[in-house]
């Protein structure tokens, strides 16, 4: 039942009443969450957390949003290609890490870009934290826009700075058919595409198609 307009019962302010580790690993933990709902009543969840995130850090890490703008070319999404244990596949993702202790959004999101990337940028943007998947985990990212220069000597031919057991490839596409081209990669290879990758892709399809006409719905 909604519990808006019309329902009798009174409501409460949700809340999270304790919090129980079930199990932990080096990078995760599993809790049961504890809480009480907007009618009162106490339930249990089953929620993933990091256990790696900072008391410093305003989110657990960062996702690239990085264009590479080039004298006569296209200009470029950058994004990565790795294998994802928990997908059993190659996802394509934007370059994202963790953020390191006392470290701000802006200088991990320069750090990750230069590991997983080899390119040097500019930080023009940085989104507040936001949630990645609520129903599961309290992780949240920064979106952090970068602009590359790619006529700068130092990004023309880029070097990554992967650790060992680091296996990513670095892909460029133009923002001009970006949905077209991640829908190419999706039928003829086996890859899943990150959601922020892709909402942002159909976005973009959807603000070219009629961004001046208003619609008419069909009755």
């Amino acid at each position: 039942m909604d519990g808006s307009v019309g329902d009798s019962r009174k409501a409460t302010i949700p809340s999270v009443i304790k919090e129980e580790v079930i199990a932990e690993g080096k990078w995760v933990k599993l809790e049961k969450t504890t809480y009480t709902d907007p009618s009162g009543k106490t339930r249990t969840w089953e929620t993933v957390k990091r256990t790696t995130k900072k008391h410093t850090s305003s989110a657990d890490g960062v996702a690239i949003f990085a264009v590479l703008n080039r004298t006569l070319h296209y200009d470029c999404l950058v994004m990565v290609k790795q294998f994802r244990p928990p997908m059993g596949c190659y996802c394509l993702e934007f370059p994202a890490g963790l953020i390191d202790d006392n470290e701000s959004a802006e200088d991990a999101a320069l750090r990750k870009l230069l590991e997983e990337t080899g390119y040097k940028g500019e930080v023009v943007g940085v989104s507040p934290a936001i949630c990645l998947d609520p129903g599961l985990t309290n992780c949240t990212t920064h979106i952090v826009k970068v602009n590359i220069n790619g006529d700068d000597p130092e990004n023309i031919k880029p070097k990554q700075k992967l650790d060992d057991g680091e296996f990513v490839e670095v892909v460029l596409v133009p923002l001009n058919e970006l949905q077209k081209k991640i829908d190419e990669m999706v039928k003829n290879e086996n890859v899943v595409v990150d959601a922020r990758v892709y909402i942002y892709a159909m976005g973009r399809t959807h603000a070219k198609s009629k961004p001046t006409e208003l619609p008419v719905l069909k009755s």
